[in-house]
């Protein structure tokens, strides 16, 4: 009978650990870098998110986060949603009522990033298309609009905004009063182009030429702030997209990217 020697001790433990897996590797713990370039779209009770693209080759997709207030404030920061992509729609939203965002990245082994750096905030507004201006040289009825009820009303009616006119050589839009302010903003390919009230060039006459392809800001005799597109203009009517801030005095029209320590403040000419 052959016997198999025994090996010593130390030859042992040298054999058992040559048999160590190599290729296992350590769990990664490094989250990614926070997502940037953070910005957001204003909608009628909704906020579309846009940013860039991480670069880490092991990111999964994005956590997307809203709150009440600033970071830095008392007030957390919630998860609404996640996405592979980098646009998210944040729905069923107040219109009026300001709310800030950030977004996270998340890697495959469940790193989550900081919060994007720069937060946004956001109030949603309310905004339609196609709205119809009568020229009102041919009857008062149908030639103005209010943007607070959204609906057409009498050029002479007390709560019309703006009303349309045409006298035979030139198109205009116009305010009714004094304390109602208009600015043609010139041409843009859509209304999202406009994205913040100005503080100063309004019309001294209360008055605009209506062109098609032009942006037009409102400020309402009431402190609100609006904006319309015309799509088509002809002697007998207009035709607008429109868009108004229910919160009084905000300029916001789209939404604009703030610092850690809260919005940028507005400038006090806009206050009556």
């Amino acid at each position: 009978m052959r016997l198999v020697p025994i090996l010593p001790l130390v030859a042992l433990a040298v054999l058992l650990a040559g048999c160590k897996d190599d290729h296992v590797s350590p769990r990664d713990v490094t989250p990614p870098a926070a997502p940037r370039g953070l910005y957001s779209v204003t909608g009628d009770q909704q906020v579309t998110l846009h940013w860039l693209a991480n670069t880490e080759s092991d990111v999964q997709g994005y956590r997307i986060y809203e709150a009440s207030c600033a970071s830095g404030s008392s007030c957390p920061y919630n998860r609404v949603g996640t996405t592979t992509g980098t646009t998210y729609v944040v729905n069923g939203l107040a219109n009026g009522a300001t709310r800030y965002f950030a977004v996270a990245a998340v890697d495959y082994s469940g790193n989550e990033s900081d919060l994007s750096y720069n937060d946004v905030y956001d109030t949603p507004r309310p905004s339609g298309s196609g709205a119809t201006l009568a020229n009102f040289v041919n009857g008062t009825a149908g030639a103005g609009w209010d943007f607070s009820a959204a609906m057409t009303r009498a050029s002479n009616d007390p709560a019309t905004d703006i009303f349309y006119g045409d006298n035979g050589s030139i198109s205009q839009l116009f305010t009714p009063d004094v304390m109602t302010d208009i600015q043609d903003m010139g041409w843009a390919s859509n209304l999202d182009v406009i994205d913040y009230a100005p503080p100063a060039g309004w019309s001294p006459t209360g008055s605009v030429e209506a062109i098609a392809g032009h942006c037009y800001v409102v400020w309402t005799r009431d402190n609100h702030f609006a904006k319309f597109r015309i799509s088509s203009v002809s002697p007998s009517s207009v035709v607008f997209d429109w868009a108004y801030q229910t919160d009084p005095g905000n300029g916001e029209l789209r939404a604009k990217p703030v610092h850690e320590d809260g919005p940028v403040s507005r400038p006090i000419a806009w206050l009556r």
